[in-house]
């Protein structure tokens, strides 16, 4: 029965509404914590400290963080799987195209690829840059606050940053409006509302977001 539904093409278009649901949550929350930097280096170090420490002493230290990232690395798997299979299946399709050209879609619709794969090398890069510290030469362990500053004291931060928020926001746009056609959700009469939310919640997460590098970039950050 899973497998069935897991080859059905209604089946992984679930499994992306779904999982896009469960990223597009965290954003919120995550971009929502992201602005407690406004608020001072002990304001922000100690969200990061709390994130921690959640569900103590029930859940040993970092238990609750690492069920988080287990739960999100799902859905961005289940969601990239799914996005690649039904792009396989669309192109096996229409191997020799249309004869007739379909209605040209909106710019967000027709970057959802490339944004999907932009949103994907940014995750590696994010990760690299602000958890492990790889990728960052000035990384102190422990200091959020501090790296956060370092790495949007640098050209190369803010345009990678800045470019994979404009990517996230087109991608909510226009999948979030999808998944809910997906679930179900739609119809004729809310469609304008959805496709009203879905842009409302891509203007305010990319605002949200790229405040941040901009404060850092204008010193109001510092």
């Amino acid at each position: 029965m899973t497998r069935t539904l897991w080859d059905s093409t209604v089946g992984k278009k679930t499994v992306m509404a779904v999982s896009g649901l469960i990223m597009l949550s965290y954003l919120v929350v995550h971009m929502m914590g992201n602005l407690k930097i406004f608020f001072g280096a002990g304001q922000f170090n100690a969200y990061a400290h709390w994130l921690r420490t959640i569900g103590e002493p029930f859940l040993h230290y970092e238990w609750a963080l690492w069920l988080i990232r287990v739960v999100l690395v799902a859905a961005v798997v289940g969601h990239a799987v799914s996005a690649y299979q039904l792009s396989r299946r669309d192109i096996k399709a229409r191997p020799s195209g249309y004869v007739h050209k379909r209605a040209r879609a909106s710019y967000a619709t027709r970057t959802m690829r490339w944004g999907g794969i932009i949103l994907a090398l940014f995750i590696v890069w994010h990760i690299l840059d602000l958890t492990t510290g790889t990728v960052h030469s000035g990384f102190r362990p422990g200091h959020p606050y501090q790296n956060v500053v370092d790495t949007f004291s640098t050209w190369y931060g803010n345009v990678i940053y800045i470019v994979a928020m404009a990517a996230l926001a087109l991608h909510i746009q226009h999948g979030f409006w999808s998944a809910a056609q997906t679930l179900g959700v739609g119809n004729a009469t809310r469609d304008r509302v959805l496709k009203t939310l879905a842009n409302v919640l891509a203007v305010v997460l990319f605002a949200g977001f790229v405040s941040v590098p901009v404060a850092v970039m204008t010193e109001v950050v510092s």
